[in-house]
């Protein structure tokens, strides 16, 4: 899995992160990640599960698996959140659960090079739930502007592995 070699520095893109709201905190993301436990995928939610990298504990947080031409997918609109930096200190060894299903991945973080055609299918499909943290930029936009977005918005392609 490729790093970074980007500053950890006060705004550069490998620090940018957008916390989500109180009502996305305590209200929607327990929603979402309910059904999906349940079994209910919305609009392609699984619930992530990565091993913390302080604490060696389980760590759970929904996540929208994006299918773009024939590859599954993982984006963080809001930028270098927890799960990210988990799922890297774990060499990329990830379940996604739902409902009962548990499936593991090996997640590879792909070059901002090759991010623009996944990020603009994943705001294709969810623009309306994410299309604030990108900046205006959106499914239509230019693919320069998908380019110069990209460093802020981590994406990792999913090879299934043997559990």
């Amino acid at each position: 899995m490729s790093q970074s070699t980007r500053p950890e520095g006060e705004g550069s893109p490998s620090s940018h992160y957008r916390a989500p709201g109180w009502f996305t905190r305590r209200v929607f993301n327990p929603l979402v990640a309910a059904a999906t436990r349940a079994g209910l995928s919305v609009w392609g939610s699984r619930v992530l599960e990565v091993r913390g990298r302080s604490s060696g504990q389980p760590r759970q947080v929904p996540v929208n698996l994006l299918t773009h031409e024939g590859r599954q997918y993982l984006v963080a609109p809001r930028g270098q959140a927890q799960w990210v930096r988990n799922v890297r200190a774990a060499d990329g060894r990830l379940d996604l659960l739902l409902g009962r299903r548990r499936e593991h991945w090996l997640a590879t973080e792909v070059a901002d090079a090759d991010k623009p055609a996944v990020l603009r299918a994943y705001l294709r499909r969810w623009k309306a739930e994410v299309g604030v943290f990108f900046d205006g930029v959106n499914a239509d936009s230019s693919a320069e502007d998908l380019a110069r977005i990209a460093p802020r918005h981590p994406v990792f392609v999913l090879s299934r592995r043997d559990g």
